[in-house]
């Protein structure tokens, strides 16, 4: 049976350090002290409807789960080296949370976090909305489903990334990325997808200059394009798009079948292409 702490306020350097099988309720870590790393390297902790305004708060933790609390800009680099937790209903607002963590499950949460979700592995995103430039940097095994992103350059040099039912407004995106699938979503952003490969889009609206450059097997299926010109140039692709695309230039491979497209542009290239571009209405 867990151990219960509740109502207090630490602010003591490693207040709860290496803390085990703990309930922490309605407390806060704060005060004058002003002591780093309150939970680090605690085991199996629930911590419910608490505040924490100290540096660290939460590093090398195993077996966590955060409810219906508050992290505030004091509370810098919140979550580092974590695995096997689940963070429900909470609200981060510091910079740097989420590096290099393992299986962690966020759902329905609100977090503002430049430099967000590192170099990580297995996380879950459900419901959510996460905001701040580089967003999961360097990350694999990602699954958001639900969720709105939002900043620039989010989602690079990422490998195994499944996105559903998500809104994505962020310039660069998967820029590097390897094995993503997005599903069902809105990519409002310029220069999408650059030196992407294995990018796979089904049923996306996506708006924005110059996407998907230099990329590798891409494929897009039933998406439209809003805005989308200079698309393709030296990318593989077969592209299924519904409605109109300003212009194409210089596909490396492929197919590329829409109801419009304003201008082909097959000049100045460094390549030969060997696309086939089509348009279904005239």
């Amino acid at each position: 049976m867990k151990s219960i702490i509740q109502s207090k306020t630490f602010d003591e350097e490693r207040s709860l350090y290496n803390i085990k099988d703990a309930k922490i309720i309605n407390c806060s870590f704060k005060g004058s002290t002003d002591g780093e790393s309150p939970l680090k390297e605690a085991r199996d902790i629930v911590v419910i409807n608490s505040d924490f305004s100290l540096r660290y708060p939460i590093w090398h933790t195993i077996k966590f789960t955060i409810e219906e609390s508050r992290f505030d800009t004091s509370s810098r680099a919140p979550i580092w080296y974590g695995k096997e937790g689940n963070i429900k209903k909470t609200k981060i607002n510091s910079i740097k949370c989420l590096r290099n963590c393992e299986n962690i499950e966020v759902d329905d949460c609100e977090i503002s976090s430049e430099e967000a979700g590192w170099m990580s592995d297995n996380i879950k995103i459900n419901n959510s909305t996460i905001s701040g430039d580089y967003l999961f940097l360097k990350s694999n095994n990602i699954d958001i489903n639900n969720s709105q992103l939002i900043g620039k350059y989010g989602l690079q040099y990422m490998k195994n990334v499944r996105i559903n039912h998500s809104t994505l407004d962020t310039k660069d995106a998967f820029w590097h990325s390897e094995n993503v699938i997005v599903s069902d979503s809105d990519i409002n952003g310029a220069y999408l997808g650059w030196y992407s490969k294995n990018l796979t889009l089904i049923n996306c609206n996506i708006k924005g200059t110059q996407p998907f450059c230099y990329c590798e097997n891409l494929i897009m299926i039933h998406c439209t394009m809003d805005g989308c010109d200079l698309a393709f140039e030296y990318s593989a692709v077969d592209a299924d798009i519904k409605g109109n695309i300003l212009s194409v230039k210089n596909p490396k491979s492929g197919y590329i079948r829409a109801d419009f497209i304003g201008d082909i542009i097959l000049t100045d290239s460094i390549m030969d292409s060997t696309a086939i571009i089509n348009t279904t209405k005239k």
